[in-house]
């Protein structure tokens, strides 16, 4: 008999919409390599509902708080069904922008240089040189990121940062948007991410012909071999499992610069999984189907703190 799946998808984050897309396609592609699934909208119900079920195992494919953080996985522990991608401490260390940071600068990895201040302190004086880039420290897809460029007028008002007390303020790294997915530890590819957005925020991400996806990067060799270096790294420091996304800045405005030019932005523990999303991919330049992707992460489910 063929495992029983629950995609877990939906919930009740600012990601809901994108959580649903991704666990549509996962729950097809699954059905698809021979499992029996069932699709889940996550509501506060949900011990319930997967106590009714009894899966064995539960395919995360939620998105922001809940189920990126470390809360869906801690209740997976506890009800002993395994599950796929990053385990509690992982997910809830990279979830949270200055901790992750912590661990990265510890295992060498160059990232931009920043401060976490409360957003009245952001209100009153900017810490850092224009430009710079304001975020919350614990959302994902770009969520609440505004780059504050000379000129501009933003501060985080009560009125438009629903993203709770604390800022991060970062330095701005002009130059290339580029991303790495990370599967069982060993770097995929390169893929270089443009847009007219001017940087990749939500609606680039999302919206038909948001972004356009250059895969392979082209880039340098060194370039190219340094960035798989750091999205291995990263996912190792941050304990992750099963699959992450790296995403870095290559900034190259100043000529020739080399991987000295790289710099490692964040780590996406539940990275969008549709069969255009930019870990499928690079999956498929490495001759992995979506199918066999999610067969994959279901196979290697397991209970993780």
């Amino acid at each position: 008999m063929s495992k029983h799946v629950a995609v877990l998808m939906g919930g009740w984050s600012a990601e809901r919409e994108v959580s649903l897309s991704s666990g549509h396609e996962c729950a097809k592609a699954l059905r698809d390599a021979g499992y029996r699934v069932t699709e889940v909208d996550v509501d506060r119900q949900i011990p319930f509902r997967l106590a009714e079920l009894k899966p064995d195992v539960c395919f995360n494919a939620l998105h922001g708080r809940i189920g990126e953080d470390g809360n869906i996985q801690g209740l997976l522990n506890i009800m002993e069904i395994p599950y796929t991608h990053s385990g509690v401490e992982a997910s809830a260390i990279a979830m949270d922008k200055p901790r992750a940071k912590e661990l990265f600068a510890r295992a060498g990895i160059k990232c931009p240089v920043g401060v976490v201040r409360s957003r009245e302190e952001a209100l009153e004086r900017e810490a850092l040189k224009r430009p710079y880039v304001l975020k919350p420290i614990d959302q994902g897809s770009s969520l609440g990121v505004h780059i504050v460029r000379p000129g501009d007028n933003y501060r985080p008002t009560e009125q438009d940062w629903p993203f709770g007390d604390m800022v991060l303020e970062e330095k701005f790294i002009a130059g290339r948007e580029l991303t790495v997915a990370v599967l069982d530890g060993a770097a995929l590819a390169v893929t270089e991410i443009t847009s007219e957005h001017g940087f990749y925020d939500y609606d680039a991400k999302y919206a038909d012909g948001g972004s356009i996806h250059i895969l392979p990067a082209e880039l340098p060799k060194a370039v190219t071999e340094k960035a798989l270096e750091m999205a291995e790294k990263a996912h190792s420091a941050l304990g992750c499992r099963g699959v992450s996304r790296a995403d870095l800045r290559f900034d190259d405005t100043a000529g020739d610069v080399g991987p000295d030019g790289l710099y490692l932005l964040e780590v996406n523990t539940q990275p969008g999984m549709t069969p255009t999303s930019l870990v499928p991919e690079q999956a498929a330049l490495r001759g992995m189907n979506f199918p066999a992707l999610c067969a994959k992460l279901v196979e290697d489910a397991r209970c993780d703190y």
